[in-house]
């Protein structure tokens, strides 16, 4: 693979400085100590250092050696998750509960070595913003930087984002136009009865049965509401109510995820959701409060800027090792946020076939990447800003 020579030169720094991100994780809006680690280092490059949006977000702005008024934006996440490590090797977790569980070590990290390179080079004309941004994972830090003038104090004509993929071999890349990530939103549905003697269920109204004939009907949403050639997902992922043998309890609290690509879509599940959870519940003399929130709206690539992503990443790993039709993923990503806000792209990397998945305890993101990311992002640049 056509790696950077200048880039595969630190390969070693790269993988230190993961390694170290790797060992010190941090979650949502209190990722200090990667905040700092990631000033310190594009101080030293030379980097111009912007700090304090959304917290402990970074962003750093480097200017090419040729005069342009062009100016893109290419963007890592620094946060990590609330997940206990099962790894035992010497750049374990030093933080009981919180691991880098998604690979967002790896992802500042090839950003790092992309702004080091650049920032030698300035192989370009114009302005690229080096945007590292807290609180991906679930509270939406990109939404707060946006929120918090982002592109108003960075104008930026286009935006683009990566993410390692378990599954996929190292030097491939999957991308595609239009969704590539699912919208992320939440439910909550209280079942209310009339608690009563586990022996007596005559004597009340039971919650229990009626949640288990919600969480079931909620499926024909996916198979008789949205259309078969539509993603969808409707999962009840929590169930909580009563402490005891034998009481029918009072409540039932029932809490999940709903995916989809569509805004119609959406529309569709919170209504079949509502719907039949009032439904069921009145048959059941039973009442229920729904409560639906959208939480990560669907990651929308634009033609125009997933072309120019998909030459750079063949320039670097051929065009044999660019999935341009990539399947999509029920996976949400707060990137999309930036993505309504600005055209632009976010590819995957593979990650090796052999990866542990997302989110999982045993999760290491691959060091072999790293240089490989780091040259896609620095082609990306020089390829937009030429």
């Amino acid at each position: 693979m056509p790696i950077l020579n200048r880039i595969a030169d630190f390969h070693a720094d790269l993988t230190g400085w993961r390694r170290d991100i790797h060992a010190h994780p941090e979650t949502a809006f209190q990722e200090h100590r990667t905040s700092e680690f990631v000033a310190k280092r594009l101080n030293d490059f030379g980097i111009e250092i912007h700090r304090g949006l959304a917290g402990t977000g970074v962003v750093g702005t480097l200017k090419g050696s040729r005069p342009g008024g062009r100016a893109i934006a290419i963007r890592a996440d620094m946060d990590a998750l609330h997940v206990h490590e099962k790894n035992h090797f010497g750049h374990s977790s030093t933080h009981d509960g919180k691991m880098h569980a998604c690979g967002h070590d790896g992802h500042t990290t090839m950003l790092l070595g992309a702004a080091r390179y650049l920032a030698e080079t300035r192989n370009f004309a114009g302005t690229v913003h080096f945007i590292f941004q807290p609180a991906e994972e679930s509270e939406g830090g990109a939404r707060v930087m946006l929120e918090e003038g982002l592109f108003e104090k960075f104008p930026v004509e286009a935006v683009y984002g990566m993410h390692n993929w378990p599954g996929l071999p190292v030097g491939q890349f999957g991308v595609r136009p239009g969704p590539l990530l699912a919208a992320s939103d939440t439910f909550e549905i209280v079942v209310e009865g009339k608690g009563a003697h586990g022996a007596m269920p005559h004597t009340g109204i039971d919650p229990v049965v009626t949640a288990a004939q919600i969480t079931l009907g909620l499926q024909t949403i996916r198979s008789r509401v949205t259309h078969p050639l539509d993603g969808a997902v409707v999962s009840v992922t929590q169930v909580h109510g009563g402490d005891t043998w034998n009481v029918i309890p009072d409540e039932v609290v029932m809490r999940g995820t709903a995916r989809s690509f569509k805004p119609e879509v959406q529309d569709q599940i919170e209504n079949g959701i509502r719907r039949i959870a009032e439904g069921v519940a009145a048959a059941n003399g039973a009442k229920v409060r729904v409560t639906y929130q959208r939480r990560y709206p669907a990651t929308v690539n634009s033609p125009a800027e997933t072309d120019i992503a998909v030459a750079a990443a063949a320039e670097v790993a051929g065009e044999k090792n660019v999935d341009r039709n990539y399947t999509p993923s029920m996976g949400a990503e707060d990137f999309a946020f930036m993505l309504k806000a600005k055209p632009g792209c976010y590819i995957l990397i593979g990650n090796g076939e052999k990866s542990a998945s997302l989110h999982n305890s045993h999760y290491d993101f691959n060091d072999d990447v790293l240089p490989l990311g780091a040259s896609y992002w620095a082609r990306l640049v020089e390829r937009v800003l030429a």
